[in-house]
């Protein structure tokens, strides 16, 4: 029986299934088909919630005596945008230079493919492995991230699943294998900004009451003094406006309403209870600052609504996983990995609650462009790094 030990074999099964959010695709289904020679029980359940679409998910467990080690990841993909300006067709898995095109290759069908080969190199030497080994793969991570990673950590706890550590193979990497393993994530949250005015001519503005002064105002407020200057662990917290609209069309009319969306990206400075207050307390503040409408002095109205579920920051400690995975990386690359807390938010915010949780996969510089691509050779390397991690961990 043959077993799946090559990465770009199995990459290019992946690439080959259109799994676009929320589109399984075959995804799941091929990669079941994987796993099964090497012994892992599969199941596929699917999650609902009213809303947003029904999303199909993969556990696959193979048990063993030993640690319990969990594999995360997604094999959901963005759309490829204008198929016209890719060079290769975006799921056809060209290869070409040495490198492989497709929608998904480093974001992240790449790291499945590898941890999969790596499993079974590891079978195929070894005969077993000395524990348990867990894939929980969601087709949900590029969307809503609601019926994925969440509901089916969920659904495997209620069954009597428990972990001992974790790894998400996203593309962890900056420009080279073995740059960065990433043992933490900034929170996330995001709010809209709505400032209710009175409609007017915009030639006598004491007529009317022009949301876009005060908006410009308030956002001023969230915007200065900075959140905090950083810490030990994490970059800044940085709060960033993603839009501003008012609906009007004309150049002569004052809107009656305009409103105003932010991202804050947060680190171990604040919680999200505490940031939501602060930036109530910094418009409260901003918002009593008088204003002029129709000859009167009255404050700013304005209402804030936070959307979605907040992504609280987390930072992992579990000096066993991040040494284990450092040195593995450290004995195949040979250079030590930094350890980063950079850039935005992944699965691993979910999992953090119920294990250990690192990230390290593939070099992210293509991931959601066109012509999203890997070289050939970082396949090879990131499958030795998790060979190597699995004799490391459960040796």
């Amino acid at each position: 029986m043959k077993l799946p030990t090559d990465p770009i074999e199995n990459l290019a099964t992946l690439i080959r299934c259109p799994s676009v959010t929320p589109a399984e695709g075959g995804a799941l289904t091929a990669l079941q088909a994987m796993l099964a020679p090497m012994g892992f029980a599969s199941d596929r359940p699917v999650f609902s919630e009213d809303g947003t679409p029904d999303v199909e998910n993969l556990y696959a467990r193979l048990s063993g005596n030993g640690p319990h080690l969990m594999f995360a990841g997604h094999t959901d993909v963005v759309p490829v945008g204008d198929e016209a300006e890719w060079t290769h067709p975006p799921f056809s898995a060209a290869i070409a230079n040495g490198q492989m095109y497709g929608r998904g290759t480093v974001d992240m069908k790449g790291g499945i493919a590898c941890f999969v080969a790596a499993v079974a190199r590891h079978i195929e030497k070894n005969g077993k492995l000395k524990g348990s080994v867990s894939l929980v793969i969601t087709g949900d991570e590029e969307g809503p991230s609601i019926n994925g990673t969440d509901k089916l950590l969920k659904w495997a706890v209620d069954r009597g699943e428990t972990w001992d550590a974790a790894i998400v193979g996203e593309p962890s990497n900056p420009d080279a294998i073995g740059d960065m393993i990433k043992i933490g994530r900034r929170g996330s949250i995001s709010g809209t900004i709505t400032i209710h005015g009175v409609q007017g001519h915009s030639a006598y503005p004491h007529l009317a009451d022009n949301p876009l002064r005060s908006l410009v105002s308030l956002l001023d407020a969230l915007l200065v003094p900075p959140l905090d200057a950083g810490t030990r662990d994490f970059q800044p917290s940085n709060l960033e406006p993603t839009t501003i609209d008012v609906g009007n069309p004309t150049v002569n009319v004052t809107p009656s309403k305009a409103t105003a969306s932010f991202n804050i990206r947060f680190n171990d400075t604040w919680t999200a209870e505490s940031l939501q207050a602060e930036i109530h307390n910094r418009l409260d503040r901003a918002a009593r600052r008088t204003k002029y409408r129709k000859g009167r002095k009255e404050p700013v109205s304005f209402d804030v609504v936070w959307r979605d579920r907040p992504s609280h920051v987390f930072l992992t400690r579990d000096d066993r996983l991040v040494n284990t995975l450092t040195k593995s990386v450290e004995s195949v690359v040979g250079r030590r990995p930094a350890l980063s807390t950079s850039g935005g938010t992944s699965d691993a915010r979910f999992i953090k609650d119920y294990c250990p949780v690192v990230e390290f996969g593939l070099v992210g510089k293509t991931m959601h462009m066109v012509d999203e691509r890997v070289d050939i050779a970082d396949l090879e390397t990131l499958t030795q790094i998790y060979e190597r991690f699995l004799v490391d961990w459960f040796g």
